[in-house]
């Protein structure tokens, strides 16, 4: 059976109970919708209930709203069940298996112009998929993206955000900047977050954090084709791991190393983003390689060594 909730006015409402998942703490306005309270949910062109399929859809400037989270799209598709602990037929015969009296939102679909709000974070895209059980939130479609307070993450293909593992996953030509303006680019980035108001006091004061302030990046895992830029180099591997409370990062597989027309070619590099300076360090039994072109105005090379040619070295690279 499916009822159209007709609208000759702006506006239409639906409120569901919460799902039965244990509540998480409010101290930062992550982009959690699995946190406890009502859901509500508004249209301007209308909603329809179709209470065979178990389903309500909101069009036009359609809108979910629970616990400070906001989604916003051209249309929303809530998936809803009874209460927890309720068999269906009892609901059903009680009344409650509408959405309007203790129906429970496990799935929520948003379709064209995808935006969802917190107090301090954002994200966007075509599409999304918010599965309450699983507490995954999966974005797709064009121009993909994450802010928070200090960092942005894009993606091509797709990006999921997990609340409660405090994770981010950027697939397809995957691109963050840093609090420090830092760029780390991938073809998959696993970005994994903290509150701001939990870090320890001197860190928060160094970042001016608060109850209030949001997420900051912990750290990001990098894999395929992984460049790193500082204001001076370039750096490149296969894989990689970046610390924003340090700045520093690891790479390796391939690396490689540039700053202008001089390369250092190795297995692995440590980077300190903050300061620029970058450190090809050699694997055992290996060694590292550097091709270095000598600035005009410098003394020729020694005899023997024409210049611009690679020059070898073993140990650690400097």
């Amino acid at each position: 059976m499916r009822h159209a909730v007709p609208m000759a006015t702006l506006l239409a409402a639906l409120t569901f109970a919460p799902v039965a998942l244990a509540p998480l703490p409010l101290a930062a306005q992550a982009l959690d919708l699995t946190q406890g309270g009502p859901i509500e949910v508004t249209a301007s062109n209308g909603i329809e209930w179709r209470q065979q399929e178990q389903l309500v859809i909101a069009r036009g400037n359609a809108r979910a709203v629970r616990q400070g989270v906001t989604v916003t799209a051209d249309r929303l598709i809530a998936r809803y069940r009874p209460r927890a602990g309720q068999p269906a037929a009892q609901a059903a015969q009680d009344g409650d298996a509408s959405p309007m009296s203790g129906g429970e939102i496990w799935r929520l679909e948003a379709e064209g112009n995808v935006k969802i709000d917190s107090a301090t974070d954002h994200a966007e895209g075509d599409r999304a998929i918010y599965d309450m059980d699983q507490a995954v939130l999966v974005l797709t479609g064009r121009a993909l993206k994450l802010t928070t307070p200090q960092e942005v993450l894009t993606s091509r293909d797709s990006m999921e955000y997990w609340p409660q593992k405090r994770m981010a996953v950027a697939r397809g030509a995957a691109h963050v900047v840093t609090q420090d303006q830092r760029q780390i680019f991938a073809d998959t980035l696993v970005g994994y977050f903290q509150d701001q108001g939990g870090a320890a006091p001197a860190q928060a004061d160094a970042r001016q954090g608060g109850p209030d302030a949001g997420s900051q990046l912990e750290r990001v895992e990098a894999f395929g084709n992984v460049e790193i830029r500082t204001p001076s180099e370039v750096v490149r591997g296969d894989r990689g791991v970046y610390s924003e409370l340090t700045g520093m990062a690891r790479l390796l597989g391939r690396v490689r190393i540039t700053r202008g027309d001089n390369q250092l070619n190795g297995q692995e590099a440590i980077v300190n983003m903050r300061s620029g300076v970058a450190r090809l360090v050699s694997t055992p039994g290996g060694r590292v390689q550097g091709l270095i072109i000598p600035q005009q105005g410098q003394e020729a090379a020694p005899q023997g060594q024409p210049q611009g040619q690679p020059q070898e070295q073993r140990g650690r690279g400097r």
